[in-house]
């Protein structure tokens, strides 16, 4: 049996590590549009929400307004808020589905 998926949130961004495929399925993550990079840190400012599922990869996430960090890697299923203002520092290449909120 597969672990069981647990959700957490931090500053604001909801992070479920190991969703079920069944779970993938019916969101259609398999049918969003794919991105990736290589290692390196930039600012990111989310126009919209964004759900996204890491393929593979690694990124370590500071968000203004917050003292710290936090990490989302390969199997993890992130929703960011519409207006969050992020440093995105990319630690192992990353490959994601995203989906934008219309």
């Amino acid at each position: 049996m597969a672990a069981a998926a647990t959700t957490i949130e931090i500053f604001g961004v909801k992070i479920e590590k190991n969703p079920p495929q069944s779970k993938l399925d019916e969101l259609g993550v398999s049918t969003w549009k794919k991105w990736g990079c290589k290692p390196s840190k930039f600012p990111w400012t989310f126009e919209a929400t964004e759900t996204m599922y890491l393929l593979e990869g690694e990124v370590k996430v500071s968000v203004d307004g917050y003292e710290g960090s936090f990490e989302i890697r390969a199997g993890d299923l992130v929703v960011f808020p519409k207006g969050m203002k992020i440093t995105w520092d990319v630690l192992e290449a990353v490959s994601k589905h995203y989906s934008l909120e219309k």
